[in-house]
């Protein structure tokens, strides 16, 4: 083994790559083609769902691309967080897409189905066990949390794709995983340096945000016993130290170090060399090894939501707009109250888009806006309560009138009916890891042959 080469079209499977950089980086010759296919950056309706964010078109645009290409160089293909959330459906979804992008291109294959959703009961028993601990920010849990989640998945590291590969996989659909894991197993697998591995993996997962380049662009990485090089392949895209180096800080709590299952990279000592202007040479990264540990993740429903929204244009609501939100919140919560609901018994919230509904900070001394959007939000036990709170704040949305002496206004909702059910919301529950013996203890793996 002189070298490894990865080629990482995607910053997630479903974001596109333009076709001049993915055939540019095919030409570059990869020996494996790999790319992270989900996030909980899109909140927490995904995991508890278990659905995924891409339309099913998009995703299989780019499977399509990326068996294609890997079987046009007799190489294999990675993926991991499949469906979003990396729950069993969204790994069950990927080999169905898979599977047809097979059958239409009349190809055969070995695939790897690994599966990192977690049975609530396994995990209570870890948890009496005392293998559970909180990470920063996480919230308080009980044994009852686990049976609150809809869905607990357990971050796989590079082991279970590893096990895959020496099992023959031409293609691995991997369930939730870490997102370095699914780019640093195959060269990890080959014998390159161990650290360089996982900065270089950290390095690519977005794809090609380490490029000037951005979305949506491809990356490519060759990894050897010394280092590692990353080349942006989207033409005209360029590579630097800086852009290279900054991706550590990327969704991450230390700019310096990096913790994954089993490990944690240095990159203090490391050295970022620019050969050109679309690559850089990357050396002296270390390694510590640490007790296995895999983080969980769950998401469990909390309520139902409805939402309403109404534009605004009238001049003297626009000199204080915080003014008519703080006014017909009072009046929405005195009617709720009249009418026997209790303000405990819901959550809303007003929000004037276009003056501070971004932030909700002060604005500058003086700003005016031209107009603004107010939506409300409520959230309550049961859909059909969200929906009757929010209609009874319909008519204030519509005419409440916070001026003395003024004809009573007549603003605008953007929809008929005006009130938009959004059906079930969950929330996070789980941010946590769990010690394991071995790092194959919580996966479940499958094999397909297509």
């Amino acid at each position: 083994m002189t070298s490894v080469k990865v080629f990482v079209p995607y910053g997630a499977v479903g974001l596109n790559c333009t076709e001049e950089a993915f055939e540019a980086g095919l030409a570059m010759k990869p020996d494996i083609i790999s790319s992270d296919a989900g996030s909980t950056d899109s909140g927490p309706y995904y995991l508890g769902s278990g659905h995924g964010k891409y339309s099913i078109a998009d995703v299989k645009r780019d499977l399509k691309r990326m068996v294609l290409g890997a079987d046009k160089l007799g190489i294999p293909m990675t993926i991991g967080s499949a469906g979003t959330c990396g729950s069993d459906e969204g790994v069950n979804t990927a080999l169905k897409l898979i599977r047809e992008i097979c059958e239409e291109a009349g190809i055969h294959k070995k695939i790897a189905c690994i599966y990192s959703q977690q049975d609530p009961e396994v995990i209570k028993k870890k948890y009496r066990e005392g293998k559970i601990s909180a990470l920063h920010g996480a919230p308080e849990i009980s044994e009852k949390t686990f049976d609150e989640c809809s869905t607990i998945v357990a971050l796989l590291g590079a082991e279970a794709y590893e096990e895959a590969f020496k099992n023959g996989a031409d293609i691995i659909i991997g369930g939730r995983s870490t997102d370095t894991a699914v780019m640093a197993a195959y060269p990890l697998m080959k014998g390159c340096d161990p650290a360089s591995c996982w900065h270089a993996a950290k390095t690519v997962e977005c794809g090609g945000v380490c490029t000037s380049a951005g979305l949506p662009g491809g990356v490519f990485m060759e990894l050897d016993k010394k280092g590692f090089t990353i080349r942006s392949v989207q033409p005209g895209s360029t590579v630097s130290p800086y852009s290279v180096s900054a991706h550590l800080i990327y969704e991450n709590a230390n700019p310096i170090q990096l913790t994954e299952p089993g490990i944690r990279i240095d990159t203090s000592t490391s050295t970022y060399t620019a050969l050109s202007d679309n690559a850089v040479r990357v050396e002296g990264t270390t390694i510590e090894y640490l007790p296995y540990t895999m983080k969980l993740e769950g998401s469990g429903p909390v309520g139902y939501q409805t939402v309403s929204m109404a534009g605004i244009r009238d001049h003297k609501v626009m000199q204080n707009p915080m003014k008519w939100v703080e006014a017909v919140s009072k009046a929405g919560i005195d009617k709720l109250e009249k009418n026997g609901i209790s303000k405990d018994s819901y959550h809303f919230w007003l929000r004037p888009y276009g003056y501070n509904g971004v932030s909700g900070m002060d604005v500058p001394e003086g700003y005016v806006p031209n107009e603004v959007l107010m939506m409300l939000t409520v959230t309550a036990d049961t859909q059909e309560m969200a929906t009757q709170i929010t209609k009874a704040f319909n008519p204030l949305m519509l005419h409440h009138n916070i001026f003395e002496g003024k004809q009573m206004p007549s603003y605008g909702f953007l929809f008929s009916p005006a009130e938009m059910e959004r059906g079930t919301i969950y929330e996070f529950k789980l941010y946590h890891t769990v010690s394991v013996d071995d790092p194959l203890e919580l996966v479940r793996m499958n094999y397909v042959t297509v």
